[in-house]
């Protein structure tokens, strides 16, 4: 029985030690490999090419002593969109913010700057994703939506944005408010702009298929 207990510890150990998501590493990682990151986790997710078993167990308890997540996402509160999943990412790897239609109003705004200034995160993803409700509703002027009165008024520069572009206006929106969210986050001030400015952090926007499972980044 023992040896079948050390032979399922040294298990976990290498599995811990092969998926770079749940590696013990905490060396800081600069904006361009924190984005290859999240590629590599969402093609594993994309493929079905299985991420290794997580070690919770001893991954929670060197979480609990501190964080270094390397990407912050601004997604949406949308069930089918949860960040770790999508991008294959364990415990205490990503600094999430999620509200519907991936808006970004004052408290989220200085959570960004939280993870930025004192974790040093060196990435921000916006994250818009397909047949978004908020977006939806955006679209359809809040046609019945009263309780996303401000959410739809916030994306609504969005859809006006993508309006007679060739394609679908709801997918086209939702692409458009997470590239403009993403825009406006660059110039933010006083904590994201300088350090966009200085190299430090890169801004982008994605766009998760809820078909396929990927995210695309957008230009």
């Amino acid at each position: 029985m023992k040896s079948c207990g050390f032979i399922a510890l040294l298990f976990l150990c290498v599995c811990a030690q092969w998926n770079p998501a749940f590696s013990a590493d905490s060396t800081p990682l600069d904006p361009g490999q924190s984005l290859q990151k999240l590629m590599e986790g969402n093609k594993r997710y994309v493929t079905a090419a299985a991420s290794a078993p997580k070690p919770l167990a001893g991954r929670r308890a060197e979480v609990a002593k501190a964080q270094h997540p390397f990407a912050v996402i601004v997604g949406c509160s949308d069930s089918r969109v949860p960040p770790e999943i999508i991008f294959d990412q364990g415990l205490g790897n990503l600094f999430v913010i999620r509200l519907a239609g991936n808006v970004v109003d004052d408290y989220a705004l200085e959570s960004i700057g939280y993870a930025l200034d004192h974790l040093g995160v060196p990435l921000v993803v916006v994250l818009g994703h397909k047949r978004c409700g908020a977006v939806g509703a955006a679209v359809e002027s809040g046609k019945d939506e009263d309780h996303l009165a401000g959410i739809v008024k916030a994306i609504g520069p969005a859809v006006e944005q993508a309006r007679g572009k060739e394609g679908d206006l709801w997918e086209n929106s939702a692409k458009e408010n997470s590239l403009m969210t993403a825009a406006r986050l660059q110039e933010s001030k006083p904590f994201i702009a300088p350090l966009v400015k200085a190299g430090k952090v890169k801004v982008v926007a994605a766009y998760y298929d809820l078909d396929t499972g990927e995210a695309v980044f957008l230009k």
